[in-house]
């Protein structure tokens, strides 16, 4: 997306912003679906979390995408978008019983991952089909945060109680349509990923009336320039050959599932803001926005690198500078970074803001949030209001005080 086109958008729509390439989206689904061309049953379920905006959802209905959900407020989304519950999986973690009973009466497919509540679902619910999270003990991920597949993850059931889950579905007589894993995010080395899911191979084969085998995601994607990324490619090749292979011995054609979120959107996203101060001290030159850790909390909680570029002066002297926010505490998107001359006004551009910066937003500091904007088809299109001060009240209830 040029920067003509983002500077027109902040004018237009004013700042902080986010705005969103549909283009973008729909050529990266469509890379991971011709990765895995020559699987039979390729379902893909995008991960609502990453960017839960209704109009995202709808866009990924219109591309035949599922979507994986993580909460009954995110399953209720899907189905305002139009997903039929048999295209919507909800694999939460740690939520109580009645709510993944709630869903369960939805119709969407249900995801385990704890022995306690498999035991409890299958007593009460022994016709409802399940699918069960298994946690390989690989950690796949590119952050200690984001990496779920360790041995000490509260994620997944352990592949060690593989006969404790046996043991449950026996005598519970529940049915297991579904094999699940997601190790991490920011995969970078398929041969590790690929291990974990000759685990889940193994595993599967313990449980004989199997319809999908879902090997989450966590497809890396590129941060800056040089960066490497997930060889989706390459790992189509490899598993897809592992995967037809597997339904051959298994003696029947399962769907493979995948549940990539920041792969689809994260490099769809910029967000936009304008300079309030320039600042030296005796150091450092802070080009300080009107925005903060509220708006785009991924670099101070996952130490995640946004590439941060001036759209106001492009062509200006590249300078070294700490952008920061407006928030009352450390808030520092990228220290002595190489940008073009920054002038207090100018638009700065922080790329890959399409998954995890909206959807992790707040009103820390009674800041309201900003607006959302996709570009689809060449239109722009406002698909979320900038909050105003009667949203920060809404829900307050004032009482007197005397």
């Amino acid at each position: 997306m040029n920067n003509q086109l983002l500077t027109s958008l902040s004018e237009k729509y004013g700042s902080p912003l986010y705005v969103y390439d549909s283009e973008k989206i729909i050529s990266q689904y469509n890379r991971i679906t011709n990765a895995f061309s020559t699987v039979e049953n390729l379902k893909l379920n995008y991960a609502v979390k990453a960017n839960s905006n209704i109009s995202i959802l709808k866009l990924f209905k219109k591309l035949s995408s599922g979507i994986d959900t993580v909460s009954i407020q995110e399953v209720q989304l899907g189905l305002e978008a139009g997903f039929e519950p048999e295209n919507i999986i909800f694999t939460p973690n740690g939520v109580s019983l009645q709510e993944i009973e709630q869903v369960a009466n939805l119709g969407v497919q249900i995801n385990i991952d704890n022995i306690s509540i498999l035991e409890q679902f299958g007593q009460h619910y022994p016709n409802i089909p399940v699918c069960i999270r298994i946690n390989p003990h690989i950690m796949a991920g590119g952050n200690h945060k984001i990496s779920v597949g360790h041995i000490d993850s509260k994620f997944g059931i352990s592949i060690h109680q593989v006969p404790h889950i046996k043991r449950v579905v026996k005598n519970t007589k529940m049915k297991v349509n579904g094999i699940h894993m997601h190790t991490g995010s920011d995969i970078l080395d398929i041969d590790v990923f690929l291990a974990a899911t000759e685990i889940l191979f193994k595993t599967a084969n313990e449980f004989k009336d199997l319809e999908f085998i879902d090997f989450g995601s966590g497809f890396k994607v590129p941060y800056k320039e040089g960066d490497i990324s997930t060889n989706i490619e390459e790992l189509g090749k490899k598993l897809s050959k592992r995967f037809k292979q597997f339904c051959k011995e298994y003696g029947k054609e399962l769907t493979l599932m995948f549940e990539p979120g920041k792969f689809l959107v994260s490099e769809a996203g910029y967000f936009l803001a304008h300079v309030n101060v320039v600042k030296h001290t005796t150091s450092t030159v802070f080009a300080s926005i009107d925005s903060g850790f509220n708006h785009l909390i991924r670099p101070m909680m996952y130490d995640a690198y946004h590439h941060i570029h001036n759209i106001s002066n492009p062509q200006g002297r590249e300078r070294y500078y700490s952008v920061v926010g407006y928030i009352c505490e450390t808030d520092t998107f990228g220290s002595n970074r190489r940008i073009s001359e920054i002038r207090e006004g100018d638009i700065l551009c922080f790329n890959n803001a399409g998954a995890y910066c909206f959807s992790m937003a707040s009103n820390y500091n009674s800041r309201y949030r900003p607006a959302e904007v996709l570009v689809y088809k060449g239109k722009d299109y406002l698909i979320r209001k900038e909050e105003t001060f009667d949203d920060l009240l809404k829900n307050q209830v004032i009482i007197d005080i005397d």
